[in-house]
């Protein structure tokens, strides 16, 4: 006798398009990249890599991450965090070192995640002043975006300090020789990103949106993650997750997240998101292998790809 199955069916799996994944990057820092034994096997041609700066690490370790990523054929892109930049001659000591040993060209100009400026510097308006980048021939510069606010820079919880920040960096994008962009802190709730990307559109803010994506991990670690970085109304998603048995112990993946996001895009060609961005929060192999299983061709590995 067959047992009855009283099991609710299973939702579809969402839709990603293969192109939403075309160009992503990445964010990796010099003890994760160290963990990888050869990057050609995980990230397609030319893919554009952060290297993120965590206070205390030392110059030498972010050079040497940028380099070795340089030498396999990747557009190397480190952060520039004021906050821990002393002075300008610091600043330009890194430059240099940077594109005399690795040939960068790019960098994440940042305000940096400590409370108090080691030195002059608390702003990326203020390394972006100095005339630095330019001066070296910079030819690409990306800025932080908080499609749900910072606290850090508005405590009273409005955008007001936001907004004024993304107007002057509008204006040094006209001035600059130098490309630029918004990259964004990952979000787990497309409603106030897609919002945040409509207000950008009406503002005349025109700086192309890099969208932060968290890569596939297990949910106590992106809830973590969540608090650490201050990520706000997209904590109730996996506040909610938390509350589902079925899915406590499934690793989270942000397919969902990604496809709503390029449904929006899709029916709204003038919204100003441009690629994603990965945050390889449960390890750099999970992030890129749910790229290439949904990413289609443009998202293979290099070295699967010879």
């Amino acid at each position: 006798m067959k047992l009855l199955n009283f099991r609710r069916p299973r939702p579809a799996l969402p839709h990603l398009p293969p192109s939403a994944l075309e160009g992503y990057s990445i964010e990796v820092m010099p003890r994760t990249a160290a963990q990888v034994g050869d990057f050609r096997a995980l990230l397609p041609e030319g893919t554009r890599v952060y290297i993120a700066h965590i206070d205390g690490t030392p110059i030498e370790e972010m050079v040497a991450t940028a380099a070795r990523l340089a030498a396999d054929g990747y557009s190397v892109m480190p952060h520039f965090p004021a906050r821990s930049i002393p002075d300008a001659a610091t600043l330009a000591d890194w430059i240099a070192r940077y594109q005399g040993e690795a040939g960068v060209t790019e960098g994440l100009i940042l305000a940096g995640g400590i409370p108090a400026p080691r030195g002059a510097f608390h702003s990326s308006m203020q390394l972006l002043e100095t005339g630095l980048f330019d001066r070296a021939g910079f030819t690409r510069l990306h800025v932080a975006g908080h499609p749900e606010g910072s606290r850090d820079i508005d405590p009273d919880g409005s955008d007001r300090a936001v907004m004024q920040a993304l107007r002057w960096k509008q204006a040094f994008a006209e001035r600059s020789d130098a490309q630029m962009g918004l990259v964004t802190q990952f979000a787990f709730d497309a409603t106030p990103v897609l919002a945040w990307a409509r207000r950008l559109r009406a503002e005349g803010i025109a700086l192309p949106v890099h969208l932060g994506v968290a890569g596939p991990a297990k949910l106590q670690t992106l809830i973590r993650f969540a608090v650490t970085c201050g990520v706000g109304p997209s904590l109730k998603v996996l506040q909610k997750r938390a509350r589902d048995v079925s899915k406590l112990m499934l690793p989270y993946e942000p397919t969902e997240f990604v496809a709503e996001i390029a449904r929006a895009c899709a029916a709204e060609p003038d919204l100003p998101i441009a690629q994603l961005h990965l945050f390889p929060l449960g390890g750099i192999p999970a992030a890129t292998d749910w790229a290439a299983r949904h990413g289609g061709a443009a998202a293979q590995p290099a070295a699967r790809a010879v």
